[in-house]
C-alpha cells in the first residue's frame, strides 16, 4: 500500500468529514473540493481545495492535483472526470456510472434492463404531462413522482394521494411510480474494489421523519426474517455487480407488504443509512469506501453489537447559529455516540449531526435512543 497516495473527494460536506478522518487513520493525505473552508470537512483535509464541484474547470484542475478521485455526492461535473478518466486518472465511481445514478430515470431504466426488481414506473417531461396521463388515464392515484435530477435529502419526491395533491406536483422532467404498499424500507450498503472482491454491511431499516422525508431512526438489525435478510444481501450484491461499480453503493429497497423486495434507488457514495457502522461493524462504511476506492482488500462487515441511529435534525422553528440542547445530559449516558457535523448555521430539519447509540440488545439500545431523543435538540442561539 502506498500511503502517499492523494486521495481526492468531491464535497466538503458531512460524509467528507467522515471519509477524511477514517483517512486519518492511515495517515493518507485527503484532498477536499468545496465552496468554502468552513464547510465540515475542511479543517479535517490534508488539503482544502477552494472551488465548485459542478464547475468543468475547477473539477479538472483539482483531478490533477491527485492520484484517485471519488465523490461525497453524486451532483458532480462528471464531464470533467470522464477527460481525467481518458488522461489515465482513477475515478471511482466512474463518471459514466454517476451519470446513471443521478438520473433517476436513467436508473429505472437500468434496473428494468437488468431485470434487478423495482416498482414499474413512467417518465414524464415536466408536471403538465403528468396531469395529461392522468386525464388519459394512462395513470392512476396514488402514485410517487421524483424528479430525475437534483433529489437530495428527501426534496425532489412528492407523494400524490389524490387531486387534491396535484398542487404538490414538481416542476421539470419525472419519474412516476405507483404508491407501493410497503411493510419495511430497508437499505443495504455494499461495496467492490477493482479485484471484483465484494462485502456487504448488515441489513438496516430506516424510519422516516413525515415532515422532513429523512431518516430519523435507523436500526441494525433490521428486524426481518433471516430470509428476507439474505434475499436483501443478494440483492445488493448483484446491484453493485451490475453496475460494475468500485466503492460503495447505498441499495434502498422497499419491504412490500406482501413480502417483494423492489429496489427504490441507490447512492454511490457513505449513505445515511451507513453511518451507525463506524462504532457498530469492524469496518467503517467510510474506511469500507476507501478500501475499495483504492482497491484494498475490504474490511469485515460484521456487526460488533446492535445499534440504533437517529439523525440530529434543526428543530422546526429554529434558525441561526446552532446551539444544542441536552448535550451534556448524552455525552453522561453509555454507549451513546455523538457525531456534529460541524455546520455553523441551523435551520428546520437540516441535518446537523447523528447519535449512534449501542446495547446489548436492539431493545436496549432503541430504549437509550429515545432517552437521547426527548433529550438532545438543535436550537438556535438566542432562538
Amino acid at each position: 500500500m502506498n500511503l502517499q497516495t492523494r486521495l481526492g473527494i468531491l464535497g466538503g460536506g458531512q460524509l467528507g468529514k467522515m471519509l477524511a478522518l477514517s483517512a486519518g487513520n492511515w495517515h493518507l493525505p485527503v484532498w477536499i473540493l468545496d465552496e468554502a473552508g468552513d464547510f465540515p470537512a475542511a479543517p479535517y483535509a490534508t488539503t482544502f481545495v477552494k472551488g465548485d464541484f459542478r464547475n468543468y474547470d475547477d473539477v479538472y484542475r483539482f483531478g490533477q492535483m491527485v492520484d484517485v478521485i471519488t465523490v461525497e455526492i453524486e451532483h458532480v461535473n462528471t464531464a470533467a472526470l470522464a477527460q481525467l478518466e481518458k488522461e489515465g486518472k482513477i475515478v471511482h465511481p466512474s463518471p459514466a456510472q454517476l451519470d446513471m445514478i443521478k438520473d433517476k430515470g436513467l436508473q429505472k431504466q437500468f434496473y428494468a434492463e437488468k431485470g434487478l426488481p423495482s416498482a414499474p414506473f413512467k417518465l414524464y417531461s415536466d408536471e403538465k404531462s403528468v396531469q395529461e396521463a392522468l386525464a388519459n388515464d394512462a395513470i392512476s392515484f396514488p402514485f410517487v413522482q421524483k424528479s430525475r435530477t437534483a433529489g437530495y435529502d428527501g426534496r425532489g419526491v412528492a407523494v400524490i394521494q389524490s387531486a387534491a395533491d396535484l398542487p404538490k406536483l414538481l416542476p421539470g422532467a419525472c419519474v412516476v411510480e405507483p404508491l407501493v404498499d410497503i411493510a419495511k424500507e430497508l437499505s443495504v450498503i455494499v461495496a467492490r474494489n477493482e479485484n471484483g472482491e465484494i462485502q456487504a454491511f448488515p441489513v438496516v431499516e430506516m424510519d422516516f421523519n413525515p415532515n422532513a422525508n429523512l431518516v430519523e431512526w435507523l436500526l441494525c438489525p433490521a428486524q426481518t426474517a433471516p430470509a428476507i435478510e439474505k434475499q436483501a444481501e443478494q440483492l445488493a450484491r448483484q446491484t453493485i455487480e451490475s453496475f460494475g461499480l468500485c466503492g460503495l453503493l447505498a441499495v434502498e429497497l422497499f419491504l412490500t407488504k406482501s413480502g417483494e423486495l423492489l429496489i427504490n434507488e441507490v447512492a454511490p457514495r457513505p449513505h445515511n443509512s451507513g453511518h451507525h457502522t463506524i462504532e457498530s461493524c469492524y469496518t467503517s462504511q467510510f474506511e469500507q469506501h476507501i478500501r475499495a476506492v483504492l482497491n484494498l482488500p475490504l474490511g469485515s462487515t460484521k456487526m460488533k453489537t446492535a445499534s440504533v441511529m437517529l439523525n440530529l435534525l434543526g428543530e422546526p422553528g429554529y434558525a441561526g447559529p446552532a446551539y444544542y440542547d441536552g448535550l451534556e445530559a448524552c455525552l453522561a449516558m453509555e454507549g451513546v455516540n455523538i457525531h456534529i457535523y460541524g455546520k455553523a448555521q441551523t435551520k428546520p430539519y437540516r441535518k446537523m449531526g447523528h447519535v449512534t447509540v449501542l446495547g446489548a440488545t436492539l431493545a436496549d439500545a432503541r430504549e437509550k435512543a429515545h432517552r437521547v431523543k426527548e433529550r438532545l435538540r438543535v436550537l438556535a442561539v438566542g432562538g
